[in-house]
């Protein structure tokens, strides 16, 4: 079939990338306009466009889905399948029944469960053993449209918001196609979503990143893990904020510390902090504007002895 691929981050090239190597035509690209960038916030193109370019097909890049601006421009492609993969824009009802096929989309997170934009973040910070890839229908609701398609994928106990979401990426392109070649084929089976089930993944803030440690352990824990590699869990020490990046849930040696208190500091142990519930090990953490350190070198030049006390400012 001639594919028109919606998509803008990382998560979305293993699927462009399959297409293209797929029997299927990728007639034309639509992502996300280019964006300031990295710490220098230069204007770059996104992961997507830069594999299109690449592969020669033709990119546009719409400030905003305008009808009568778009609707002429894209039909002229002649794309019979709209596949969308984190384009990161809501599709308008006139694009929806633009094209022969309609729109599937590549969604993160075994439907009708995390509905919305961050479904991998809140899936590792809620603790999930699971999760997965569902190719969706796109309709006018939310993430709401029957499915065509399922594929698990494990999430370890340890494993970081990145790790899972390269997983899915590359089961979510491997779905994609297998289904893709199912429609060309003829009319698939597609499932209602039951929408009373239905749970809801809002888009990650920056604010989340706080940690209460009156929480247990395992559930700062998974806070750090989630929120990484952005936006971070952080907490504020006796010098200012402090950035963790790698954690792990400690073995209790039965402290009656404060939650928030360290009760293991140094070059030789590392860094444990008392919570509401066992101790947290902190195993890479990072001072506002220094670089990211294993705690035991870190702690060589910021000090955080124990009965030192992690809270909010």
């Amino acid at each position: 079939m001639r594919i028109a691929f919606f998509g803008t981050p990382g998560f979305a090239v293993p699927t462009l990338a399959a297409l293209l190597g797929s029997s299927h035509e990728v007639v034309v690209v639509v992502t996300q306009p280019d964006r300031p960038r990295g710490r220098g916030q230069r204007v770059s193109a996104g992961p997507v466009k830069a594999l299109a370019l690449d592969a020669g097909v033709p990119v546009v890049q719409p400030d905003t889905l305008a009808r009568e601006t778009w609707e002429p421009a894209l039909h002229s492609y002649g794309a019979e399948l709209g596949v969308v993969a984190a384009y990161g824009r809501i599709l308008p009802d006139w694009l929806l029944t633009l094209l022969p096929r309609g729109f599937i989309n590549v969604h993160a997170s075994l439907l009708p469960c995390y509905r919305g934009a961050s479904p991998i973040h809140r899936a590792v910070m809620k603790g999930d053993r699971e999760t997965g890839v569902t190719i969706m229908r796109v309709v006018k609701a939310l993430d709401a449209g029957a499915r065509l398609a399922t594929t698990r994928v494990p999430i370890g106990p340890d494993d970081q918001t990145d790790r899972v979401e390269h997983a899915l990426a590359e089961a979510g392109a491997r779905l994609l196609v297998e289904t893709v070649d199912r429609l060309a084929r003829g009319p698939i089976p597609e499932s209602p979503q039951d929408d009373s089930a239905a749970t809801y993944a809002p888009r990650i803030r920056k604010e989340e990143g706080l940690i209460d440690w009156a929480r247990p352990a395992r559930a700062i824990h998974n806070q750090v893990r989630g929120l990484h590699p952005w936006p971070h869990a952080f907490t504020y020490g006796p010098a200012g904020r402090l950035i963790l990046h790698r954690t792990r849930v400690g073995i209790d040696p039965g402290t009656a510390a404060a939650p928030g208190t360290v009760v293991a500091g140094g070059r030789a142990e590392g860094l444990t902090v008392a919570t509401g519930e066992g101790v947290l090990e902190v195993l890479d953490l990072q001072a506002e504007g220094g670089r990211v350190l294993p705690a035991r070198d870190f702690l060589a030049g910021h000090p955080l002895p124990p009965g030192t006390r992690l809270d909010t400012p």
